[in-house]
């Protein structure tokens, strides 16, 4: 068995937008990086669960360029250092680009290890069975199967796909005999009673050798073009593009000869709905789950979660009512999965809120929309300490800058003044601005746009 510190490393998959979670989640913040559970992120609880198994400094996390820095500020929250440890995709591929990418990203530097696949915005009660889990599927990984984790069935689940097994191999894992795509309730239903099928996890254990040799022989294009283009930096959006769109399970696992599933039965979840968020969280008395500032009256077996605003319900059963600053989603709660469609009508319409919150992430901190109305935009800043901030004002316009929070030193065209909480600065069109916050605290301050 190889040495866990040396030769294990993880690698989480933090690509997709999660829009069946819409409105919390979206394209420019998708779900590994909200915190629906606890105080961790997604990504935060995925890369915790891996110790001890995996030594936290063995993490690599593939995601897009446009969440690179907030997945790189949420893995320091926890402590893990984020350098040499992020694999920026400039555009979603698909599951087998992004794992041969990180699979090529590791073997520059080790001559072989294994690869533990995880996505980043699933969740697991049962963390101990996770890990004895686990430690099988390296075992099973070192004799040069791939191992994937087939999630024990204990109802018809028509919104997951699934893997048939054939048999026992080695070590409680049985042989593929094929990949099957989401069924119909009927057909849910004989695969639960069969008792060899099993919910498609998206979870692989794997040497990487291994998973070069199967590229090579069921996906040489990919492969060469992936190592074609990994030994450009950066790597372009047109260079990648030229990857074709597949996943890994259609790219090598329903070809591939060493491929087994190992059934477990650790309490996973893809958090793929608001309902399969519902079903794993706790529930209070009346069956409900609550987020927020919530009066519920007459309400049962509901999920309500209110990030900014009051919500009081009356007289409601199985109903999801998702409140943030910008919009508010209201389903049924079977159905709740279908908020998907409701995204892509907003795409379609050019509407922001498919897109981004109110509030956007970036590498120096946080900027809020407070209000947006004709002529007049009011803005919060969050400078993070030792970061600047630099735009330019355009004519014909002005900003009024009022320091809320914390203190910062504002540069225009060469000239730097120090201004502190309470104090503030008109800048007129045509000025250059710098706000450097040298501090060790977030500075806050409020930015009035004024448009002529």
């Amino acid at each position: 068995m190889p040495d866990l510190k040396e030769n294990v490393y993880a690698v989480l998959l933090a690509g997709g937008s999660g829009t069946r979670l819409w409105p919390v989640s979206r394209k420019l913040y998708p779900k590994q990086l909200v915190k629906f559970i606890g105080k961790d992120s997604l990504v935060q609880s995925t890369i915790k669960r891996m110790s001890p198994v995996v030594d936290t400094e063995r993490i690599k996390i593939v995601c897009g360029k446009e969440h690179f820095h907030e997945t790189a500020r949420h893995m320091a929250e926890i402590g893990v250092r984020s350098e040499g440890k992020i694999i920026c995709e400039p555009c979603g591929r698909n599951t087998a680009p992004a794992i041969l990418l990180a699979v090529l990203n590791i073997l520059k530097s080790k001559q072989d290890s294994v690869l533990c696949v995880f996505p980043a915005d699933h969740v697991i009660r049962d963390i101990e069975s996770f890990h004895n889990k686990l430690n099988t599927a390296i075992r099973l990984a070192d004799k040069g199967y791939i191992v994937t984790f087939g999630i024990k069935p204990n109802y018809p689940e028509t919104g997951y796909g699934y893997v048939e097994g054939a048999g026992e191999i080695f070590d409680g894992a049985s042989a593929i005999k094929r990949f099957v795509e989401k069924p119909d309730a009927e057909t849910a239903e004989k695969y639960v009673k069969a008792g060899n099928f099993f919910w498609n996890s998206g979870m692989f254990v794997f040497m990487g050798s291994v998973m070069i040799e199967e590229f090579r022989k069921y996906q040489p294009e990919l492969l060469e073009i992936m190592e074609d283009i990994i030994l450009k930096d950066p790597i372009t959006v047109d260079e990648y593009k030229r990857l074709p769109d597949i996943s890994i399970d259609y790219a090598i696992m329903e070809n591939t000869d060493k491929g087994v599933v190992l059934p477990s039965d650790f309490g996973w979840s893809d958090i793929g709905s608001w309902k399969s968020l519902y079903d794993f969280l706790p529930k209070d008395g009346d069956n409900n789950v609550i987020d927020g500032d919530v009066i519920a009256k007459d309400t049962k077996n509901c999920f309500i979660m209110g990030r900014d605003r009051l919500i009081a319900t009356n007289h409601l059963n199985r109903i999801v009512v998702v409140e943030t600053p910008d919009s508010v989603f209201v389903s049924d709660l079977d159905n709740s999965r279908d908020v998907k469609s409701i995204v892509n009508q907003l795409k379609g319409k050019g509407r922001k809120e498919y897109k981004k919150h109110n509030k956007v992430h970036h590498s120096w901190g946080s900027l809020t929309v407070l209000e947006h109305e004709d002529d007049i935009k009011v803005e919060r800043l969050v400078i993070y300490p030792d970061s600047n901030l630099q735009f330019k004002v355009e004519k014909p316009a002005l900003q009024h800058l009022i320091v809320i929070k914390g203190h910062v030193k504002i540069t225009l065209n060469l000239e730097t003044e120090l201004l502190t909480r309470g104090e503030s600065k008109i800048i007129f069109g045509n000025e250059s601005v710098k706000i450097d916050n040298s501090g060790k605290e977030p500075a806050c301050i409020i930015r009035v746009n004024i448009s002529n």
